[in-house]
């Protein structure tokens, strides 16, 4: 097996991962804020993730490696508007806005981030951290750096970047100024680059989320949750510490100067710092921008749904670009998407119906050929073109096929294994029939080209392009109708695609 290669945004290239205790492989993923629904943008993160962790526990074995432990952090305290430490707490705004308590909201949204978690098949994590639920031990880690690396401001604690080492080092790995073009000057600060680890409730203030620390009644700095949650669950240092590229210009090296105050060493925290690109909305006529919520308006994974997608579309969606590259997010692609699952679907369902069948080889050289597109800083795409060759391979009998795709799906994530056509036909929240309507009127119009009655066949039909459904005659993958497909008729790329059939 060849060895997993990862690119190291720390170093700036690839190197080859080994765990510092292969009993012991150690993963944490930044996570959601829970202030508001995730859009599919964040959910790319959390799919990069999945694909991560799928794949060291697969090589688990051939490695000699033992658990493989994973962390995700829910953000329920102290990420404010800005990034970099500028504006309003998200939640305490999301909570004033919606006239709710701040705990429902954050219970609300961290319920419907799990939820789309599932849909999209990834694995849950070892340990959901609340942020919450560690505030004792954040001021405990506070106390222990500010002596030597914090210092007073009327807004409360902020901590001097200038008392470690090569602050902003990892951030410089994709830009010149290391994110601090993005940072809102604060009056008394030492460098434009420090930043708040407590932060003080003014007098006249009173946040729903507040609490008795040294230096006042306040919230934490978002930086200081993942410094002290990635310690209490996974040590330090540990293997890998992952994250959207957003987080590479100042959250991640924030931590970092965290984690080195608290170690009093050049100690990062993790040995590995790995980040996926961002999906990317075409705007108007000119380039593209990536997919954020402070717009207003941005697609939820419950929208697809919604429009008749099925989830793991958008993960196949992901899977064919490389984490690494932008990926750029339109209806006309991912009914592309949507479709190349259906063709893998149809596959598999043709190779369980022939099980028993004969070949003159076996499957090995394509587990071999998987496991060198995932050692290859898991690149997916390559991935997915070696599954449809395996898949097509006559020569291999499909019982070994089979067996083989077994592995595929558990590095993937597509669930090719169990995944039918029918399960990939979600109805749209605004269908006119329900598939039992539409299997009968299907079944009717069945008995009528069996009867040579083609007036009433095509009667049949029109009535059920009026309701959204488009049959399908003489569909290669045996797909019989999907829904909404007058949807795309006027031939607009980025229309919603026909519904998932």
């Amino acid at each position: 097996m060849p060895p997993l290669v990862l690119f190291n945004s720390l170093s700036r290239q690839p190197e080859a991962f080994r765990p510092i205790d292969p009993a012991d492989v150690r993963v944490y993923t930044c996570g959601p804020t829970v202030y508001n629904d995730q859009h599919v943008g964040n959910m790319r993160a959390f799919l990069f993730a999945d694909t991560l962790i799928r794949t060291l526990r697969a090589r688990a074995g051939a490695e000699g490696w033992g658990q493989v432990r994973h962390v995700i952090n829910i953000t329920d305290v102290g990420h404010l508007t800005s990034d970099a430490d500028a504006g309003d707490d998200k939640m305490e705004r999301a909570a004033a806005a919606a006239g709710r308590s701040i705990w429902d909201v954050a219970a609300h949204y961290t319920a419907g981030f799990k939820r789309d978690v599932a849909r999209l098949g990834i694995v849950e994590p070892t340990v959901w951290a609340v942020a919450t639920d560690h505030i004792g031990e954040m001021i405990d880690f506070a106390q222990a750096i500010a002596p030597a690396h914090c210092y007073r401001l009327p807004g409360g604690l902020y901590f001097d970047v200038g008392t470690v080492p090569d602050y902003g080092r990892l951030a410089r790995a994709g830009s010149e100024d290391g994110g601090e073009s993005r940072i809102d000057p604060v009056a008394g600060k030492r460098h434009l680059a420090d930043f708040a680890i407590w932060r003080s409730s003014a007098a006249d203030e009173h946040r729903q989320m507040e609490w008795d620390s040294p230096w006042g009644r306040g919230a934490p700095g978002w930086h200081l949750e993942c410094s002290v949650m990635s310690r209490r669950y996974l040590g330090s240092p540990f293997d890998i510490h992952t994250g959207g590229i957003d987080h590479r210009e100042i959250h991640h090296p924030n931590e970092i100067a965290q984690n080195q105050a608290r170690c009093d060493c050049a100690d990062p925290g993790a040995t590995f710092w790995l980040h996926n690109n961002f999906l990317v909305e075409r705007q108007g006529t000119g380039g593209s921008g990536k997919m954020s919520k402070s717009s207003g308006a941005f697609t939820t994974l419950q929208s697809l749904v919604d429009r008749g997608i099925h989830p793991l579309g958008y993960r196949m969606m992901c899977l064919q670009a490389h984490y690494r590259s932008e990926l750029e997010f339109s209806w006309a692609g991912l009914a592309a998407a949507l479709t190349r699952l259906r063709r893998l679907t149809h596959a598999v369902e043709g190779l369980r119906a022939r099980a028993e069948g004969k070949g003159a080889a076996d499957a090995g050289a394509y587990r071999e050929q998987l496991d060198a597109a995932m050692a290859d800083d898991l690149n997916t795409p390559r991935a997915l073109t070696v599954l449809e060759a395996m898949l097509a391979d006559k020569t291999i009998a499909p019982g070994a096929r089979l067996a083989a795709l077994a592995d595929y799906d558990a590095v993937l994530g597509l669930d090719l294994m169990t995944l039918t056509r029918e399960a990939l036909r979600v109805r749209p929240a605004d269908a006119g029939m329900d598939e039992r309507a539409i299997a009968e009127r299907l079944a009717e119009r069945r008995e009528a080209r069996a009867a040579t009655d083609f007036a009433r066949s095509d009667a049949i039909r029109e009535s059920l392009h009026a309701a959204g459904v488009e049959v399908m005659d003489g569909d290669p993958l045996g797909w019989d109708w999907r829904l909404d497909a007058v949807a795309r008729s006027d031939g607009d790329e980025n229309a919603p695609p026909g519904r998932s059939a």
